[in-house]
């Protein structure tokens, strides 16, 4: 039970890694820079990409030094490999959230994103979303572990649960309600992907950095 919930724990602590955007964005970078992120110029945008993905490398490293340490796991074990079906259905996974966001953005998110920004603007913000895929990973394998833990029960996507009900939600509060439904499906999504990869955190990194920017 004590150690269900030591898993929670870090799951819930890669959200609060995300949630430091939030204080860096809307507490300390509008005071520093004397206006709110709407009216930011290019080089402040960068700057906060630039600080925030340094603090989200330091949270995901410490997260996973820590876990090996301290609960003996491994996030980066190999998992069992990946049969023909499994690949099938994890492209099946891909073409649905390509879809969502499709109809989510109106049109193709990565050229919206780069007509909105820039080149410059679009690779720092790609850079970002790196980072923030790799938390958004470590909610849900942590948060899996923890319920594995407790119900004994593999076959459930319960960090996607976690994650939706986390890293989904909080888009409910941070962007608006349409942006906020989406998200909570793509994390239980994601959290589908993990299992279906067997656990390889490699493999479904890779992945969800597909469906997450795509």
């Amino acid at each position: 039970m004590k150690k269900g919930f030591n898993y929670l724990c870090y799951s819930l602590l890669a959200f609060g890694g995300i949630g430091l955007e939030v204080i860096l964005a809307y507490v300390i970078e509008p005071m520093l820079f004397g206006a709110e992120m709407a009216n930011w110029t290019t080089p402040q945008h960068i700057i906060h990409w630039v600080a925030i993905c340094t603090l989200w490398g330091l949270c995901a490293w410490l997260l996973v030094r820590s876990s090996c340490k301290n609960l003996d796991f491994d996030v980066f074990a190999k998992g069992k490999k990946v049969a023909v079906w499994q690949w099938v259905l994890a492209a099946l996974l891909v073409i649905f959230s390509l879809v969502v966001s499709y109809f989510d953005w109106n049109g193709i998110k990565v050229v919206k994103e780069f007509n909105a920004n820039g080149a410059l603007k679009f690779v720092f913000q790609y850079i970002y979303y790196c980072f923030e895929v790799a938390l958004v990973t470590l909610i849900l394998v942590f948060g899996q572990k923890a319920f594995e833990e407790w119900f004994h029960n593999d076959k459930i996507p319960y960090g996607g649960i976690i994650l939706a009900l986390t890293w989904g939600a909080g888009h409910f509060f941070t962007k608006d309600f349409s942006t906020g439904v989406v998200t909570m499906i793509s994390g239980l999504a994601f959290g589908s992907m993990y299992l279906v990869m067997n656990r390889d955190i490699k493999k479904t990194y890779i992945l969800l950095w597909i469906m997450f920017v795509l």
